[in-house]
């Protein structure tokens, strides 16, 4: 059983840290090594009165209509780690753990509720009501990992941002706790972070921890202080001094810079875990200026490229980052689940393997390959410089 939850981290840089007015996201997604994550595109949809939506472990009611999102996904489950919807909204999720265990019993994973905040949520807020209702109603549970041998539960934490806010929302069982952002930098990992600054709560949350005893009453109540384990609080986060150090000049290239320092260990790369997906949105406050995502879609960011996503009337649907379907024969829907390990890699995946194989194998090869994946990457950043530009310059 891994004790530990995965190192990874969520960052949001707004004014006057961050350039030219926009709100930047970023998250590094660290998961079992060999774990693929997918992009996946879902439309706006209404649904039926009375439908019901299949979950990774649950089904749930559905509601009447649902935003078009795009996530980045293990590509065994149903929910996310990371995403983004047409709003504007991103919503990122970390694996935390707490003096209270987690559960074994499946019920909502912490990324389904990331998938569901995006579907139902069209600003930061409306996303955390939808994600702290559906908590306290199904509660959270079951397997984190495709592991058929042993179940790893995590309690749940998150970054819900917007083009004018951030909510850091932190979770023990269905008993929550939030923070509102509206402008510096911030980190949130994979230790509770929550102090006295609390902005909204589950309203018998200070009943039930006086009720336990690990809170008197007397003193400030310190929300990490009364759910972590030992110190674990007090340690968190790599990279947010990277992003201060900026000034006024957060940009996407800086929040890219941070997600692949590794010396920081934002980057991970470790024995049981791995940086096996990433996320930079930019956001700009002014509603008229679009908002760009990039995905890598595959691990290590630092020999990644991230790419950009806009929501537009018509996506295209792109399989070469979408992993092999199994419908109803897939190894995590059926009881026992997680019996044997299908391949799960897409086409975007395999070509990094063999891009990484050339790397390390052909080290003049590899680094002139790098240099030319970097000069596109560079180049699809100027580009989304420029539709900003342009947007405000066509402004009236």
């Amino acid at each position: 059983r891994m004790a530990a939850a995965p190192p990874s981290y969520c960052f949001v840089a707004f004014p006057p840290c961050s350039k030219d007015g926009l709100v930047v996201f970023g998250k590094n997604s660290a998961r079992p090594r060999d774990e693929v994550q997918e992009v996946v595109y879902f439309a706006a949809a209404a649904h039926d009165p009375g439908s019901k939506v299949e979950c990774t472990y649950i089904e749930i009611e559905q509601v009447p209509k649902t935003h078009a999102i795009v996530l980045s996904r293990p590509s065994w489950l149903w929910g996310a780690e990371m995403g983004a919807n047409e709003h504007g909204v991103c919503v990122a999720n970390e694996a935390v753990v707490t003096r209270e265990p987690a559960s074994e019993s499946e019920a909502l994973l912490g990324m389904d509720l990331v998938r569901l905040g995006l579907e139902r949520g069209a600003t930061a807020k409306e996303a955390l009501d939808v994600i702290v209702a559906l908590l306290e109603e199904h509660g959270q549970g079951g397997n984190y990992y495709e592991d058929g041998s042993s179940c790893h539960t995590f309690q749940s934490a998150f970054l819900i941002v917007d083009r004018n806010e951030a909510w850091i929302l932190e979770t023990s069982g269905k008993y929550w706790a939030a923070e509102k952002i509206t402008e510096g930098v911030k980190c949130i990992c994979n230790q509770l972070s929550l102090t006295t600054k609390i902005d909204a709560e589950h309203p018998e949350l200070r009943n039930y921890v006086r009720s336990q005893g690990w809170w008197n009453g007397d003193s400030d109540f310190n929300f990490s202080e009364v759910f972590s384990l030992a110190d674990d609080h007090l340690a968190c986060c790599s990279g947010r001094e990277s992003l201060e150090k900026q000034g006024g000049d957060v940009s996407a290239q800086a929040m890219i810079d941070v997600l692949r320092d590794k010396d920081s260990g934002v980057c991970v790369d470790s024995e049981s875990f791995l940086t096996t997906a990433s996320i930079v949105s930019v956001l700009p406050q002014d509603p008229s200026f679009p908002c760009v995502h990039y995905f890598t879609g595959t691990p290590d960011p630092s020999r990644s490229i991230f790419k950009p996503f806009i929501f537009v009337d018509d996506v295209k649907s792109v399989p070469k980052v979408q992993s092999p379907s199994f419908g109803n024969d897939d190894p995590a829907k059926k009881i026992p689940r997680f019996q044997e390990k299908p391949d799960r890699r897409h086409e975007l995946y395999k070509a990094h393997e063999w891009a990484r194989s050339l790397l390390e194998n052909d080290q003049d090869k590899g680094q002139k390959l790098m240099r030319i994946m970097l000069d596109l990457e560079k180049q699809g950043l100027e580009a989304m410089e420029d539709i900003l530009t342009r947007t405000e310059v066509l402004d009236p």
